[in-house]
């Protein structure tokens, strides 16, 4: 009985021990670490600017820097807008990946019209966290385009997805420079300058307005890509309803129109606000004749650019 037990135990210890064999590894070894998802890559060191921006969702990038981002492109600057989620809720009747899928299509028109590039992240809208996970693929994003200059939401904006956005970005400014941190890509040899877009919200700080720039010679190309955007804004979005969407031709138009003008307004409202701003980077006569703009915010956690840096990085000011 003992020979037989015996046998019995050292026969599937063998088979345990065989299994192991056959794995390749044994309890003693580290996991592997899982691979990193792969983006797309920037394109070869040309002198040009890199510009990445980063969005909450499928259409904040176009809303708030669309503007200075066709000026970038029409330069031959190179500019990449990411949409940190993938908008899979922002719809009223719309949902999951089939509106997933039809936001990114509609990103991606809009993208071209500005000449910009495209990422979306597979996150799901309203779900977005300010993980490790999260922060690491910021992370490699900054540094796959070797970014010269970095924008976000400020990390007090209304919608969770844009805070914790604005966190994740801001939490990147320092940690793309060390080496240690995401060894998988090579770190960048300096901090970036980081800017956050414009907003109304007062606490705990007010948006400051340390870059206004003119968005006048593209703001029609602006609008053109905005109006790709159906689902946001024709359709209204999260919160829109059957009652935006008219049948009659001559209704769609009008609002059509409408939606345009409320673009067109918003700019409008940023060069009002911000007109001595404008004034002191184009010159008071110059200023006082512009008609829509753009605003940004430098975050003192990135790069601290002099107004000659502002100047070299923002190469529209004396047009």
């Amino acid at each position: 009985m003992k020979r037989r037990t015996f046998w019995l135990v050292g026969g599937l210890g063998g088979v345990a021990v065989l299994g192991l064999l056959l794995s390749g590894s044994t309890g003693s070894q580290p996991k592997a670490e899982p691979k990193p998802a792969e983006h797309p890559t920037a394109t070869p060191d040309d002198g040009k600017l890199r510009i990445l921006c980063f969005g909450a969702h499928p259409d904040d990038c176009e809303l708030k820097a669309g503007g200075v981002a066709a000026l970038w492109a029409a330069q031959g600057h190179h500019v990449k807008f990411v949409s940190v989620t993938n908008g899979d809720i922002g719809h009223w009747r719309e949902a999951g990946g089939p509106l997933a899928r039809r936001r990114k299509a509609e990103v991606e028109q809009a993208d071209k019209i500005l000449g910009v590039a495209t990422e979306v992240l597979d996150i799901h809208d309203g779900e977005l966290l300010p993980t490790l996970e999260n922060r690491r693929t910021i992370t490699r994003l900054i540094r796959d385009w070797k970014a010269d200059v970095v924008m976000s939401h400020r990390p007090n904006d209304y919608h969770p997805d844009h805070r914790y956005t604005g966190v994740l970005v801001q939490d990147s400014a320092y940690m793309v420079a060390v080496p240690n941190f995401c060894p998988d890509t090579p770190p960048l040899k300096g901090n970036p300058v980081f800017l956050f877009y414009s907003d109304g919200f007062q606490k705990p700080n007010p948006f400051q307005a340390d870059v206004v720039v003119s968005i006048d010679s593209v703001i029609e190309k602006k609008l053109d890509a905005l109006d790709a955007l159906e689902s946001q804004f024709y359709e209204g979005g999260a919160t829109g309803s059957a009652a935006l969407m008219p049948t009659d031709p001559a209704k769609q138009a009008e609002r059509r129109r409408a939606v345009r003008a409320g673009h067109a307004g918003r700019d409008e409202g940023v060069a009002r606000r911000y007109r001595d701003k404008l004034a002191a980077w184009y010159g008071k006569e110059k200023a006082d004749k512009m008609g829509h703009a753009e605003a940004f915010e430098i975050c003192e956690y990135g790069g601290r650019p002099d107004k000659k840096e502002l100047e070299r990085l923002f190469p529209f000011f004396g047009e």
